[in-house]
């Protein structure tokens, strides 16, 4: 069992460090992680002609093997399945994200597209988050996003899930995004299946656009955040903030249909007869 971890947040993050440690036990580990930041990509590979992506070995304390690579986590999860760190990967883990990737933050979260990449690529892949402190948000300072977070309990968590799939292989490559509340183990209430929030905890309402000095026609663009959001522990979201880890197997797109959609087909299908 060869294993990829990954994250969104860079080589030299703390909760990735901890999550390749706690992943020893199951497979032989490597980790291919960004060079640096990169939050918020999802499932993005980049512009490739100007990153012109390099690898660089790193050295972390407890795994045999690291890298860097320039670019963000989706683009990793490609390089390694191509065999640019080896032979195949049977599992890509990727995290541990500070702040949970509950609700909508899901389209948007990079450690959530990577393990979409791995599973859109025949592997299965765990996305691994945990949430920070009641009154923090997205977009803060990283010192204050990761105080007192408990890395060791989501890495835990995500232990039991990989030995769980090491044990008992799917019958095909899925996705899971695992969320854990930031709470010693045995304080947790659980665990739950949940379906995906309608928005996060806690979500940008508005944008202040204020001029930036010494630059005429240049502004800054200030969030503005809203009240936290209350939802129930079906979802995760609220599962999460109850104390309960939230379990939610991601599936693929799929085509959909709504109201008015046909319309819009036929309308397209008299242009092309038109034109």
């Amino acid at each position: 069992m060869r294993i990829l971890v990954t994250n969104d947040d860079g080589i030299d993050s703390v909760g990735l460090h901890v999550l390749a440690r706690a992943m020893r036990p199951h497979g032989d580990v490597v980790i291919g992680a960004p060079d640096t930041e990169y939050s918020g990509a999802s499932a993005a590979f980049g512009a490739l002609h100007l990153l012109r992506p390099e690898m660089h070995r790193t050295p972390v304390d407890g795994i045999d093997e690291a890298w860097s690579i320039t670019g963000p986590p989706a683009l990793c999860v490609m390089f390694a399945r191509m065999g640019a760190l080896g032979g195949p990967f049977d599992l890509v883990v990727s995290g541990i994200n500070p702040g949970a990737n509950v609700g909508r933050a899901v389209y948007h979260s990079g450690t959530v597209g990577a393990a979409v990449t791995a599973r859109n690529g025949g592997v299965t892949g765990i996305a691994v988050s945990q949430a920070v402190d009641a009154g923090s948000v997205m977009g803060q300072a990283w010192d204050d996003m990761i105080k007192g977070l408990k890395w060791e309990s989501a890495a835990a968590v995500a232990a039991a899930a990989v030995e769980h799939i090491v044990a008992n292989p799917l019958d095909q490559p899925g996705c899971l995004n695992i969320n854990v509340p930031n709470l010693d183990v045995a304080d947790m209430k659980g665990w739950r299946q949940t379906e995906i929030g309608a928005t996060p905890t806690r979500t940008m309402t508005t944008v202040d656009v204020e001029p930036k000095e010494g630059h005429e026609g240049s502004y800054y663009l200030r969030f503005n955040w809203g009240p936290r959001q209350e939802y129930p522990p079906h979802t995760d979201v609220g599962a999460v903030a109850a104390g309960y880890v939230s379990t939610t197997w991601l599936g693929e797109v799929a085509p959909t249909s709504f109201a008015g959609s046909t319309e819009v087909e036929a309308a397209i299908e008299n242009f092309v007869q038109e034109a």
